[in-house]
């Protein structure tokens, strides 16, 4: 996965622990990415996975629309990587850091290959034109919140 080309990181600091960051990214996760708009896009851009699968909490080998588990770090990294017809492999890898006063960081690095011609219109038309960063903002802010 980290051969993967490098498409963005995001960050956000959270006022809770790591350890409940961590509880929090384990149960959201999948939640976030894997219902209403986020199974309609796997669908539509034929994710792999498209099914839901493997244990549960998240483990590797869990599966869910768009991602699978490939890496657990308990309570500090979990790794997400997938496949869709406009991107040969693409992943996600969540980090979670404490700080000092009680806080938490989670970050979250996404890194894909997209390629072609397809690949190129798709990298423009979501990456480069925003609409990936401002998903993932959106999605990390959700962790402030209990």
């Amino acid at each position: 996965m980290s051969s993967l080309p490098f498409v963005d990181e995001h960050v956000v600091v959270v006022e809770v622990g790591a350890e409940e960051l961590w509880q929090r990214l384990l149960v959201r996760v999948e939640r976030s990415l894997s219902r209403g708009a986020g199974a309609r896009y796997a669908r539509l851009v034929r994710a792999e996975p498209l099914g839901v699968g493997g244990p549960r909490p998240l483990a590797v080998g869990s599966a869910f629309p768009g991602f699978r588990v490939a890496r657990v770090v308990p309570g500090k990294e979990l790794a997400l990587e997938g496949g869709h017809r406009f991107s040969a492999a693409y992943s996600l890898v969540f980090r979670v850091d404490e700080l000092a006063d009680g806080r938490s960081r989670l970050r979250a690095e996404t890194r894909a290959a997209f390629p072609g011609a397809a690949g190129r219109v798709y990298r423009l038309l979501v990456i480069s034109s925003g609409g990936h960063a401002f998903g993932m903002r959106r999605m990390l802010a959700g962790y402030r919140r209990p």
